[in-house]
Parts: structure tokens; C-alpha cells; sequence
């Protein structure tokens, strides 16, 4: 079935650029106290360099998303954002030393029916996060979706990344997830028994990764009905 859930992602894409689409934020992961810090939120391919335009085609279909700063006790500041031509930007400016988790939730975006490619008529909720550190004590990263994926950092130095992933609040046991850096290099990767991802860092370079599941729960969202919910979370390690 995980196959040909991933073949049929990779037909619908040949037809429909949208469905390998993802959002993702970027912010330097090393802040200052009292410094202001830039966030980005891009909507496109990574890996493949594509960033849709705000006003473009795409973008607006899920820009209705929110953008939210976590500090380490769970403390949440609510963004605003700007649009930009290809990004929405939002500024934040940490307090005090700690790890900050800065994560975005979508679960506000119209039913997509996608019968005519067999695939169904379905819901789309993204999740995304990166992280910021500020001063010298790291702590694991604050993004608890209760209802959807979410991606945690666990531990992260310059040769290997440790993640955890979670489906509401629980361990996503033996799923693919796909990392992304630029130029088309991707690398598949499956979460253990509790959720968890290793993987090493060969290069000093940027990285994604992206999980997803297909919740078989129908439902009806802004009075059109739908058959299952797919869910996508993306986590940026800089």
C-alpha cells in the first residue's frame, strides 16, 4: 500500500504540480536575546527549486495558515506575516536564552478531488517548523499537532540529526519520510518503532524533511465532503 500510495504521488504530480507541494520555513537556527529574527514560509519543491509566487496560481490556495513562536516551556507568541513575492516573512524576537521551536499549522485548506486520477476526493493539513537556538542550552523542540504530524528535533550537531516523528501526539512507527536538499538529491528514510529518524550530515548544507500520512477518516469541511485527510510535515534543519 506505501508503495502505491508513493506511485500514485508520483503520477498525480505529473498532472497536478500542487500534490508534491509542501510548505516549509526557514530562519537562521542561531538567535540572540533582544535580536530580531527573520521567518520565512515558502510553498513549492525544495529540492527541485520551486518557489510559487504569492499571488501566483498556488500559493493562495493555502495561505490561510498560522505562524506561531514556542519557547521551551510551550509559551506561544502568534506571528504576523508579510507577503513577499515568493515567501510570506514574519519577524520574531526571543527574550531570553533557550530553544525556540517556530511552527506553522494549515489544516484550513478547501477539499481537492482528485477522482479523475483515481485517487479520491481528500483533506490536506500541513504542519512545519524549524528551529532557533539561542544561547548555549539546547533543548528538544516544541511542536505538539493534535491533530495532525509533527516533527520534533531531538538532537542535532554537525555530522547527524536525530528526529522524532509524531501522528497526534504519537509515535509515527515504521513510516517513509523523504529528505530534501537542493539540486534534486533526495534520500529516503523510515522511522523506527517509536518514531524515531538518525540520519548523518555529509554536507554543511541545508536539509527537509518531509513526512506524510493518509488518515482513512471521511468527513465534511466547508460543506463539501471528503473521503480521507492527507496529512504533510516538513521540519528545515539550516
Amino acid at each position: 500500500m506505501k508503495h502505491l500510495l508513493l506511485t500514485l504521488a508520483f503520477v498525480l504530480t505529473a498532472v497536478t504540480p500542487t500534490f508534491a507541494h509542501y510548505l516549509w520555513i526557514e530562519t537562521n537556527a542561531e538567535g540572540k536575546a533582544g535580536k530580531a529574527q527573520e521567518v520565512h514560509v515558502f510553498y513549492g519543491e525544495y529540492t527541485n527549486g520551486v518557489l510559487e509566487q504569492v499571488e501566483g496560481e498556488y500559493f493562495p490556495a493555502v495561505k490561510a495558515f498560522t505562524l506561531w513562536a514556542v519557547d521551551a516551556k510551550g509559551n506561544k507568541t502568534k506571528l504576523d506575516v508579510t507577503a513577499k513575492t515568493d515567501r510570506y516573512v514574519a519577524s520574531f524576537t526571543p527574550k531570553s536564552n533557550g530553544t525556540y521551536t517556530i511552527v506553522l499549522d494549515n489544516d484550513n485548506i478547501e477539499v481537492i478531488d482528485y477522482s479523475e486520477y483515481d485517487f479520491g476526493i481528500f483533506k490536506t493539513h500541513y504542519n512545519a517548523s524549524a528551529v532557533i537556538q539561542v544561547g548555549s542550552k539546547v533543548a528538544d523542540t516544541n511542536n505538539l499537532n493534535d491533530t495532525g504530524i509533527s516533527v520534533i528535533e531531538v538532537a542535532n550537531n554537525s555530522e547527524e540529526v536525530k528526529l522524532q516523528v509524531l501522528f497526534k501526539g504519537q509515535p509515527l512507527a515504521e513510516t517513509e519520510a523523504e529528505l530534501f536538499i537542493a539540486d534534486n538529491w533526495t534520500k529516503k528514510v523510515t522511522t523506527n518503532k517509536d518514531g524515531y529518524i538518525t540520519f548523518k550530515r555529509p554536507w554543511k548544507t541545508k536539509y527537509i524533511l518531509e513526512a506524510t500520512k493518509k488518515e482513512e477518516v471521511p468527513g465534511k469541511f466547508k460543506g463539501k465532503d471528503y473521503e480521507f485527510i492527507w496529512h504533510c510535515a516538513t521540519y528545515c534543519i539550516q
